[in-house]
């Protein structure tokens, strides 16, 4: 026997999106032993792709801290063989159609849209959101706050979390800079890599459409934790990149704080819930 084999025998939990905040929930769940499986867009825009599960989708596999996640095509019987060998599925199915044949005893819409997108209380016998456009015992049985700050994590029973503030969360004393967005339609050309240090106006790629090209230019300095993929059509008003002031390379391959509390916020509400029977904690 493989010791090193995830052993996903589980209840099966099926993650909303494969993104950042997304694949922290999945990696502690799957860790747990759960079988997770994943569903995404057949494009989608990740910024920190080296750490989201959702890169199986156009690489076929992907790995993220020791778990890998494949691409796969039919849920009846790839999700089977995906478990059995201690990965993690992810299928292209956005409006979950295939939701009748893998039958999750437990949802997590993890998308991060800051709105719900259809995801309703009774899709599986306990359902969780995260972050605003959820509302607990209305549209889902919990919701996990997604807000940096002190309550990040926090477990909501009842009631919605903290609406958008539409302002990325403060690292280093560094807000609004350290996120990039795209200001027009067009494609996105990459100019430098995920893991760069890079110093406020450098150009980090540009985007072009048939008229003109604009480039992308960092504010400020550290390392450049997050780039879309070069090639990328993006509308505007689509994140770009992530700069972390901090400066630390390693936080680039890494599940950031963030994902690692909310995926640990998940498990926990699961455990304390008694879905999986007895209680394993007393509120």
């Amino acid at each position: 026997m493989d010791m090193n084999k995830l052993l996903l025998s589980g209840p099966v939990v099926l993650i909303r999106g494969a993104g950042e905040q997304a694949s922290g929930v999945g990696w502690a769940l799957a860790k747990a032993g759960f079988r997770v499986v994943m569903t995404e867009v057949a494009n989608p825009l990740m910024v920190r792709w080296p750490v989201c599960f959702g890169t199986a989708i156009e690489e076929g596999r992907w790995q993220v801290e020791g778990i890998t996640a494949r691409r796969v095509d039919d849920p009846g019987s790839d999700c089977e063989a995906a478990w059995k060998a201690g990965e993690i599925p992810v299928l292209i199915d956005p409006d979950l159609k295939r939701l009748p044949v893998l039958s999750p005893l437990i949802l997590v819409d993890a998308i991060l849209a800051k709105r719900n997108l259809g995801t309703k209380r009774g899709m599986a016998s306990m359902t969780i959101g995260l972050g605003p456009g959820f509302t607990a015992q209305e549209d889902v049985d919990i919701v996990i706050e997604t807000n940096r700050g002190h309550n990040l994590g926090r477990i909501i029973y009842s009631g919605a979390a903290q609406a958008n503030t539409g302002i990325p969360g403060e690292i280093k004393g560094f807000s609004k800079e350290r996120v990039l967005y795209s200001t027009k339609d067009g494609v996105f050309k990459a100019k430098r890599a995920i893991g760069e240090q890079v110093k406020a106006g450098d150009s980090l790629g540009e985007i072009e459409d048939e008229v003109e090209s604009i480039q992308v230019v960092s504010v400020i300095d550290g390392v450049l934790r997050g780039l879309l993929r070069t090639n990328t059509y993006i509308s505007a008003n689509v994140k770009i990149g992530d700069i972390d002031p901090r400066g630390q390379e390693e936080y680039c391959w890494t599940i950031s704080e963030k994902a690692r509390g909310i995926g640990s916020a998940v498990l926990l509400s699961i455990l304390e819930s008694g879905i999986l029977g007895t209680p394993c904690l007393k509120v």
